[in-house]
């Protein structure tokens, strides 16, 4: 297969997926042309095992990687950066949902992944996250770091770390059922 025959019609879904990670449309589309000069100049190791886009989205993230490194080392993160939202009021004194805050049943969750208004919906909440919050959580769920390396990448503790991924987990839930996803879907 020749990789940059195909390679300009994948650019739009990179940038996106870059853009996603990283918050600032420059920078993505630095990593999306450093991915796109990576998979021309080793088109040659591509052996079709995978789609090419899997093959692209591997070296984006590996170059996203990079780009975060780089930018934990000048940017530093405290626990005061993670205290905006508080969830204790969806708890009853017993550490129990109240019934009015339980999570809605989205039923089949592979089905709803499926759905194109899911990921819209799920790319604005993304979005309406807190840039160190979004962060981390991209880093662990969308660029699959170990989180003993996220923490040595960010100097941050392993509690803080899953204070921080329960917090943009809660905010995503919220956001995303705000947004009308749940019962009905």
């Amino acid at each position: 297969m020749n990789v940059e025959s195909v390679l300009p019609s994948l650019i739009p879904y990179l940038r996106k997926f870059a853009l996603l990670q990283l918050r600032d449309e420059s920078i993505a589309n630095e990593v999306v042309q450093e991915t796109c000069l990576a998979a021309i100049l080793n088109g040659q190791t591509f052996r079709g095992e995978s789609e090419l886009k899997t093959w692209l989205i591997a070296i984006l993230k590996n170059k996203i990687i990079d780009h975060l490194r780089v930018e934990s080392r000048k940017i530093s993160f405290s626990s005061n950066d993670f205290e905006e939202e508080d969830f204790s009021g969806l708890f009853n004194n017993r550490g129990h949902w109240n019934e009015e805050d339980r999570p809605s049943n989205w039923g089949n969750p592979h089905k709803v992944l499926e759905q194109k208004r899911f990921w819209e919906i799920f790319e604005l909440c993304m979005t309406a996250l807190p840039d160190k919050l979004a962060r981390i959580f991209s880093m662990a769920e969308f660029l699959e770091m170990p989180s003993k390396e996220i923490c040595k990448e960010l100097g941050i503790t392993p509690s803080n770390y899953w204070v921080i991924m329960h917090r943009a987990r809660m905010q995503l839930r919220v956001c995303l059922e705000k947004r009308g996803l749940g019962a009905n879907h």
